[in-house]
């Protein structure tokens, strides 16, 4: 499978193949009784470093402290930074919905900037429409969504990638100047890009935004216009989809594979994405194929498999000790998350880690490796610890352990949240703990 070959759900700080993370406490900061504030975590002293200079402390909340730069003078100045019209926390998936559905209400002019861990999304708005959009998430970047769509090669983006790294300028205005697609074409997949950005943004699920006033229209690599009550309504409907697609097909490296009907299916999608089934194309690759994109195949394989046209096969873990720990980060995600929601996640941690501490080689494997805040671990750390730690047969004994710690974090999710939960983590979890489970 080609490295460029991304996920729908990676990278966007909810999907299964989210980077390693920062530890909740290295964002700490002290304030101590004469109001000095100390940066306790290396995360919180970069982010201040980044910032010197004097802010203005606005009145806020006992429990938040609100600062916005001003200088000196203590005075808002146009120069001092854009006014933050709306300002919050992002705790679960489709928490935007609320504050785009207001960006469409009131028809305000500016930047909806949403920030998870280091990726930076900036949607720009105004008169109900998104017109542009930024973001520092690689996967949503416009040669990668060009890729994903089948529209460029691998070849072909690097080449692109490696004119831009060495000659500067827009990706856009080079990809077409090389010839490999229109400028038609280029204004097509931007305003694709932009839905990638929307839809990237209502799938964070802990994260900060901000909406700040107006916005420099240079900023822009082209004009759309994309309703935002559109975007929000099939934004929400492919929230509520993906669920039902992570049951079934978990990531976008699982093969699907032809089953004998005898026929052809009647939807249109559906019969674009079984004519190139062939056994050995993955989720991703069909959706370049068939230029319907990572999400739209997904969908068109679910419906397929659900009428018994098609029968979905794992990957093979390859690729090592570190693929198989990242496998089981996809299972250990979603438990933690709902653990999280429910207000239960110190304890469900604590349960977790007197379990790993009880078996003893699980110290030994994780040691330096996390977990972190979403309960998954460093796989290049955890590869290197199981070396010489279970001799000849390793990732045989890695995916055994694997297996035994996220069933019995099922398990821990079940006695805190009841039976219920338990047996709809099982559902959501179960394609990946089958990968999971060593072969005899």
């Amino acid at each position: 499978m080609s490295h460029l070959a991304g996920d729908w759900a990676s990278t966007r700080c909810l999907g299964y193949d989210r980077p390693f993370m920062k530890d909740a406490t290295t964002e700490l900061v002290r304030i101590d009784e004469s109001g000095a504030a100390h940066p306790i975590g290396t995360v919180a002293s970069q982010r201040m470093r980044d910032r010197e200079g004097a802010f203005r402390v606005m009145p806020a909340p006992e429990h938040v402290v609100f600062m916005r730069y001003t200088g000196e003078d203590g005075r808002r100045d146009a120069e001092d930074g854009a006014i933050v019209r709306l300002a919050g926390e992002i705790t679960a998936p489709a928490s935007l919905c609320d504050i785009l559905a207001m960006m469409e209400h009131t028809r305000w002019r500016g930047e909806l900037q949403v920030r998870c861990d280091d990726a930076v999304r900036s949607i720009f708005t105004e008169n109900g429409n998104v017109v542009g959009a930024t973001t520092t998430v690689e996967d949503e970047r416009l040669g990668h969504v060009m890729y994903r769509y089948g529209a460029l090669d691998e070849e072909q983006l690097a080449a692109v990638l490696t004119k831009v790294e060495e000659e500067g300028g827009r990706f856009g205005e080079i990809v077409a100047a090389m010839g490999f697609v229109s400028r038609e074409d280029v204004y097509h997949y931007v305003g694709k890009q932009i839905e990638e950005v929307v839809f990237g943004a209502l799938e964070v699920d802990d994260g900060t935004f901000f909406f700040l006033d107006g916005f420099d229209g240079d900023r822009l690599v082209s004009h759309h216009t994309l309703p935002l009550s559109m975007l929000l309504m099939d934004g929400v409907t492919r929230l509520d989809e993906i669920r039902y697609f992570r049951a079934r097909i978990p990531s976008s490296d699982w093969v699907p594979v032809r089953a004998d009907r005898g026929e052809e299916p009647k939807d249109e999608a559906c019969r674009t994405v079984y004519a190139v089934i062939d056994g050995r194309l993955s989720v991703s690759e069909l959706g370049r194929t068939s230029g319907l994109g990572d999400f739209e195949t997904t969908k068109a394989l679910y419906a397929l498999a659900q009428s018994k046209f098609i029968e979905l096969h794992p990957p093979r873990i390859d690729g090592g000790a570190a693929a198989i720990v990242e496998a089981a980060n996809g299972a250990l995600r979603p438990i933690h998350q709902r653990v999280d929601q429910a207000g239960v996640g110190t304890a469900f941690r604590q349960g977790l880690a007197d379990f790993a501490t009880g078996a003893g080689f699980y110290d030994m494997l994780f040691r330096g490796a996390g977990p972190d805040e979403r309960g998954t671990f460093d796989a290049g750390k955890v590869a290197e610890n199981l070396e010489g730690l279970a001799g000849d047969d390793d990732e045989a004994v890695l995916m055994d352990k694997l297996h035994e710690y996220v069933s019995f974090a099922i398990f821990n999710a079940g006695s805190l949240l009841g039976e219920e939960t338990e047996s709809g983590l099982v559902t959501e979890v179960q394609p990946i703990l089958a990968r999971l489970q060593p072969q005899g």
